[in-house]
């Protein structure tokens, strides 16, 4: 490799368009994401909170997605694992917080909604529901509502690999193909449907394979890279917003803990599989391109640490203390007021 190739390598965020403070950004981004997911696996197990899904080794292929789009028109319809994707889009800490206590503060529901259920009219994501995929069709009746208006907003709905499996996303990616929806359909492939293996889910080499048979590109990227899920997803943002319809992504990635809180990932997969794929831990990876980039070095590196760390203590000593809702609140947003 010659002095231009290595200059090209670590500088691949500059030709993506991508300045200095905003790759450092992104990687903020990923941190503050990891810091949060990690102080509420604690608090699961000190019996604070009742439940989470994690996303550890997600963080890469959802900061890079959502870093994509225009956060002031574009919309998200996340799954329940997308955190990196809420915090992109302008959620703070203690608003996750304030949802995992199920806090009467909590923006995403009024403490009504399980945790991971990302939901804020002011930030342009749609609220989840428990129903796997169901936020699928909900994202391609956003696009269409969007095309039908005139509209050059994108809309990008978030899945596991299990829930591509679900006719929910088939019947979705079906009517975006026929009437070419601006819709970005992102599967991040962790390998596993909570403990059933990608091998025993789909006949199929990949999940981006599915796009032909519904009209439009499929394309199968590293999740674990930030910079090659954000080159894909702006590709796919461009294309949709020329009206030349939807694109599915699938982001190969792996998650790193158990699926949820109430799930032991010793009875389906080994230590040894688990310790060689953090090998490949999105932080680790993306923090050695910013150093090899001249962006990053070790006091820096522990100043964005120590800074997030500081946001979550925060956020959790507000959450902890935060009221309750009223139990009266139970009924609200039930029926019509």
């Amino acid at each position: 490799m010659n002095n231009a190739e290595i200059g090209q390598v670590k500088n691949r965020h500059k030709a993506l368009g991508l300045s200095d403070q905003q790759v450092l950004e992104m990687y903020q981004h990923m941190v503050l994401a990891r810091k949060v997911d990690e102080r509420m696996w604690i608090l699961n197990r000190a019996g604070k909170i009742p439940f989470l899904v994690s996303c550890q080794g997600h963080e890469a292929a959802q900061v890079g997605a959502a870093y994509a789009l225009d956060r002031m028109k574009d919309f998200l319809c996340p799954y329940y694992r997308d955190m990196g994707m809420a915090i992109v889009f302008g959620m703070t800490a203690k608003e996750l917080m304030l949802s995992a206590f199920a806090r009467a503060g909590d923006p995403n529901s009024g403490g009504r909604q399980m945790p991971g259920h990302y939901g804020s009219k002011r930030l342009n994501i749609l609220s989840g529901s428990s129903v796997v995929s169901s936020q699928v069709p909900h994202g391609v009746g956003i696009a269409l509502s969007g095309k039908m208006q005139g509209e050059k907003l994108v809309v990008l709905t978030a899945f596991g690999d299990g829930g591509s499996n679900q006719g929910e996303f088939h019947e979705a990616a079906n009517f975006a193909g026929v009437h070419k929806l601006p819709v970005i359909f992102l599967c991040e492939n962790n390998k596993y449907a909570i403990s059933v293996p990608f091998s025993k889910q789909a006949a199929c080499d990949s999940i981006a394979d599915r796009a032909q048979g519904y009209g439009f590109p499929g394309i199968s990227v590293d999740g674990n890279d930030p910079l090659e899920v954000y080159k894909v997803t702006t590709e796919a943002a461009d294309r949709a917003r020329r009206g030349e319809g939807p694109t599915l992504i699938e982001a190969v990635v792996y998650r790193l803990v158990p699926h949820s809180s109430d799930d032991d990932d010793r009875t389906y997969r080994s230590r040894a599989e688990v310790e060689e794929a953090r090998k490949k831990d999105p932080l680790v990876t993306f923090s050695n391109y910013l150093k090899d980039a001249g962006l990053l070095d070790e006091s820096k590196e522990k100043e964005i640490h120590d800074r997030m760390l500081m946001e979550v203590d925060e956020a959790t000593e507000y959450a902890e203390i935060a009221p309750d809702s009223a139990p009266e609140d139970a009924l609200k947003h039930v029926y019509a007021e």
